[in-house]
This record gives structure tokens, sequence and C-alpha cells, in this order.
């Protein structure tokens, strides 16, 4: 059998075993609590694990040893400001979602505002996951790719590679629930851990001297450089950027997105759900330190053996590597990591859109009851399956993977979190006007990207920043709602 063969063989085997992972761990499944938030009980530490590979995709694997392939270490500086954010998270919103039997973050919204409100937030969610995570779906089709017959045209292996991809974490997803995907998410978790390490091991006995000389010549390039404190708004990475950028967009995730709050929700306790989100922020900032390290690697080894055919993207860097220097086997074995990166993110994607669209859309405005919810929630499951097949065909032409998604996130969750922190007040603010806040951060925030000059580190707060000045005018004018919503005198 060919190596190509060999690696393919060891990926349709990690196929399988996520399969199976999803059938043995999938639970009873005969109500709304059971397929959507795991029946209320899982461990605080299955949680962590579970929220850090949901956000770690492929966007992760590939994009951050492409950055400090092509920049430095400043994306650290973000790392900081997702610990950060997680405190904020632990320590103000993480108790407003056991004040209730919550099924989802934006019911929060319907007791505090209305339901416009909420269905405004779930709108935002829906088009922000399903954008952002059919970019994530783009960028796993792309090493799949690399295992597909070459004389087959790339426009269908990547057709292929998308349907595959989708296909088996439909499955799963569908077959156990959260449950499964969290369990999932914890065996993933450690494979594309383990399948970063190899190759950072191959990597450093392939760079002549190993690391001494690799961080002798890693530091006269300056790429060893992790603390930027200059001060402009066009640069992402700088200290104030991604310690504030990092916070702030940690926060609007972690706190208001229904993908990670479903998670918190799952462990049934405000403790556990503190215990799972902060230990989630230690863990996700050792590993981006860690995939930054595998790129500045990357650059000491192709210095050293520069590539035949020239990089055209950094995004290019660690897949090229893995495909040709890799021995046989165990490229397979880090080609299955890197869909296990993908898959975690993808299963929890399609199990918060399913739950978003079951609980705080469709089955509001209709009315249904809990079998019908249930079978409401299957449907939407494999429907938003399709969806981000869609948007990863279309995601081609979207630059960097990682920017790409990093910035769809920064632009849509400003608002959600804008919003959610007028909820903490008192200020009397109507369903129509909290929505009518939010749409005004979303669209300040579109026409800022299109202009361009502001680094997308600084977007979230500014969409936060203008829903909140929105909400604020709409208090001062009245004819709002109280905290506890009932409407005040116009």
């Amino acid at each position: 059998m060919s190596g190509a063969g060999i690696n393919a063989l060891i990926v349709v085997v990690y196929f399988g075993l996520t399969i199976w992972i999803g059938r043995r761990f999938a639970g009873p499944q005969g109500s709304l609590d059971d397929y959507l938030l795991a029946g209320r009980n899982m461990p605080w530490w299955a949680a962590a694990f579970s929220i850090v590979a949901t956000e770690t995709s492929t966007l992760t694997f590939i994009g951050l040893p492409g950055i400090a392939y092509g920049g430095d270490l400043t994306f650290l500086q973000v790392a900081l400001g997702y610990v950060a954010g997680r405190l904020l998270v632990a320590a103000i919103l993480v108790p407003g979602y056991f004040s209730g039997r919550f099924n989802t973050a934006y019911e929060l919204l319907h007791r505090r505002f209305g339901g416009n409100a909420q269905t405004t937030a779930s709108l935002i969610f829906v088009v922000n996951r399903v954008l952002a995570d059919g970019v994530r779906l783009f960028a796993t089709a792309l090493v799949l790719v690399q295992l597909l017959p070459l004389g087959m045209p790339r426009q269908l292996r990547l057709l292929l590679g998308i349907g595959l991809i989708i296909g088996v974490t439909l499955y799963y997803t569908l077959r156990g629930g959260l449950r499964a995907v969290i369990w999932n998410d914890v065996v993933q978790q450690f494979i594309y851990l383990g399948g970063a390490a190899l190759a950072a091991v191959i990597l450093l006995q392939r760079i002549p001297g190993g690391w001494p000389a690799a961080a002798a010549q890693l530091s006269a390039a300056g790429k060893l450089t992790w603390l930027d404190f200059s001060f402009d708004l066009s640069v992402p990475y700088t200290f104030l950027g991604g310690l504030i950028g990092g916070a702030v967009l940690t926060a609007a995730t972690h706190g208001t997105d229904q993908m990670f709050v479903q998670r918190l929700l799952a462990t049934g306790s405000p403790r556990a759900a503190r215990r799972a989100v902060v230990a989630s922020g230690v863990i996700v900032f050792a590993q981006i330190g860690f995939f930054l390290w595998i790129g500045t690697l990357l650059y000491a080894f192709y210095r050293a053996q520069p590539p035949v055919v020239a990089f055209t993207a950094d995004d290019q860097v660690f897949p090229r590597f893995i495909a040709e220097q890799l021995p046989i086997g165990l490229a397979g074995l880090v080609i299955a990591a890197v869909f296990a990166a993908a898959m975690s993110t993808l299963s929890s994607s399609l199990s918060a859109l399913a739950s978003v669209s079951t609980m705080d859309l469709w089955g509001r405005w209709r009315g249904l009851d809990a079998a019908q919810s249930l079978r409401a929630s299957h449907r939407f499951t494999a429907a938003w399956a399709a969806g981000l097949a869609v948007i990863a065909f279309m995601a081609q032409a979207w630059g960097s993977v990682l920017v790409a998604g990093l910035t769809i996130t920064s632009i849509t969750f400003g608002a959600v979190l804008g919003i959610f922190v007028v909820g903490q007040t008192r200020w009397p603010v109507s369903a129509n006007q909290a929505s009518a806040a939010m749409l005004a951060g979303v669209v300040a925030l579109v026409a800022v990207h299109l202009v361009g000059g502001l680094a997308w580190t600084w977007y979230t707060l500014l969409g936060a920043l203008v829903t909140i000045a929105c909400a604020g005018v709409a208090a001062l004018l009245g004819g709002g709602r109280g905290p506890a919503g009932v409407e005040t005198a116009s």
C-alpha cells in the first residue's frame, strides 16, 4: 500500500473511532435536556476540555502556526485576553444562567427585555455560527483534499472532503446528542494535541542543530517576540489590543455564545460552570503558545530547507509539512488530529444551532410541545449541517482562515455582549429597543470593517460600546422596560 493509502486508512479508522465514541457515550435521548444539555450532569473538567476543543478548530491547528511562521509570537497577547475574559464570564455572567432553568443563553434576554430581544440575539448567533464554522469546515476539507486522488478535479475533491467531514460529524451528533459531543471533544482534545506534539518532535529532529540552533536563529530574526507595547489601532497584536480585545471577545463568545454557554448549562451548577470556564482559559493559553511555537519551528526548518514550491499563503505551511515531511503513518495520525480539532467544533456548532433554532426561534414561535421540540431539534441539526457545507464551499475566496473566522465572530458578538451588559443594569429598555441597539452595533462594525483601518481585535469592544450607547439613549428617552421586564411609562 502506498504512503498516501496508509495515511488515508488511518483517517478512515479515526472516523470509525469517532462514530463508535458517539454511539458508546450517547446515553438516553428521550428529552430535550438529554439531547441538547446532556442531562445537566456533565463533570466540570469534561466541560472544560470540551470548551477548549470546541474553540480549537482547524483554524487553530493550521492558522496559529501560520501566524508565527509569517510573524512572531505576539498573538500570545490575545491569549492573555482570553484568560481575562473567562474570569469576567465566571464572575459576572455565569450566575445569571443559573438564576432559572434556562435552556439557552438567550432565554435570559427574554426574561429581562422580552421576546424580540431573544429573537434578535438568536439570529445574530445563527449568522455568526454558520459563517464562522463554515470557514472552519472549509479549512479542514483543504487537508482532506490532499488525501484524495490528485487526478480528480480539485473542486470535486473539495466537495467530497466537505461532505465526508460534515457527514461523520452529523451522524454522531444526531446519535448521541450533547453528551456524545462532549465526550468526543475530550478524546479529540488529546488526539490533536498528541498529533501536533508528534509533528513538533519531527520538526526538531529535522532542524540542523536542533532547538539551540533554531532558538538563536529565531531570536536574531525577531520571531520570539511576544510583547508589543506600541499603540496602533490598526495593528491587531499589541499588548492593549490583544489583552482588551481578547478579553472582550472571549466575554462575548464564552459568555453569550450558545455553543459555549450550552456546556456551562450542561454542568448543572454555577460552581461547576465557573470551574469549567476558568480551567479552559488556562488550558487554551498553554495550547496557543504551543501551536505558535510550532510555527517558529516551521520557520527555522524552511529556512534551512526551502520548499520546492514556494508557499502562497502562511496557512499552507503546516499542512504542507505534514503532507510532505512526516513519515508514512505518522502523517496519517497528524491528519487525523486535524480532523479531531475540526469535528469537535463542528459538532458543537450543530448542537448549539439546533438548540437555538428549536428553543429560541421555531419552537417558541410555533408553540411546540416537548416531543415536537425534540423532533424539530433533530431536523435542525441535519439542516444546519447542510448550511455549513454550503458556506464552506463559498469560503474559498475569504483569505486567511484564522483571521476570517475571528473577524466574523468579532463583528457579530460585540452587539450581543453589549445587550447582556445592559441586562445587568436597571435601565428601562424595551425588547424592540434592545433589538435595535444590537442591530446598530452589528451595522456599525460591518461599516468599520468595510472602511478598514481598525484591527479586528478592537471590533468586539466597539460593537459592545455602540450597543450599550444606543440602549442608554433609549433608556433616557423612556418608554422601555424595567429590570423585571415590566413596561414603564412612556
